[in-house]
């Protein structure tokens, strides 16, 4: 059902992933130059761009998995009836997160080697989000596997 703890950690899942597009995955400030390089789901720039910096990397495939996996958790919310199904959508999600995770990873490589190679940049809080979108939706899946097999068992029983 939909009261059930499962669809409570999906919503969860749903609201972090959403969060990523709002939030600031990566910077990094060079304090030489006093150069701010901030990555966000949608583009990889500078933060106070002069003439002549390089334009804005674009990083939507970020935000594209994002709110791919934000959807995949909403609609597996309402699938409460068919868990087999909930499961692979959770084992998709799963996969989401994770390349949402990989594509965040690989632009902020990409951005360390913009500024100043020496300095490392920051994580931000928008790249921890899917992370913990990860764990929200093992635990999802943990709570509908329970679910089925208290099915099976009273199944059994009659």
């Amino acid at each position: 059902m939909i009261q059930r703890i499962q669809s409570v950690f999906l919503l969860l899942l749903a609201l972090a992933m959403l969060s990523v597009l709002f939030l600031p995955l990566w910077s990094k400030l060079d304090p030489l130059s006093n150069q701010e390089l901030v990555l966000t789901a949608t583009k990889l720039t500078y933060a106070h761009a002069d003439a002549g910096m390089s334009v804005p990397t674009p990083t939507y495939i970020i935000a594209v998995l994002a709110v791919a996996s934000a959807a995949v958790a909403l609609f597996e919310i309402f699938q409460f009836r068919n868990r087999f199904l909930q499961l692979k959508l959770g084992i998709l999600n799963f996969l989401l997160i994770v390349a949402t995770i990989g594509a965040s990873f690989y632009f902020s490589g990409v951005g360390e080697k913009m500024l100043n190679i020496k300095i490392p940049g920051t994580f931000e809080a928008g790249f921890y989000l899917p992370t913990l979108a990860l764990m929200l939706n093992l635990l999802a899946n943990r709570f509908i596997r329970r679910d089925e097999q208290l099915v099976r068992s009273i199944d059994r029983l009659r």
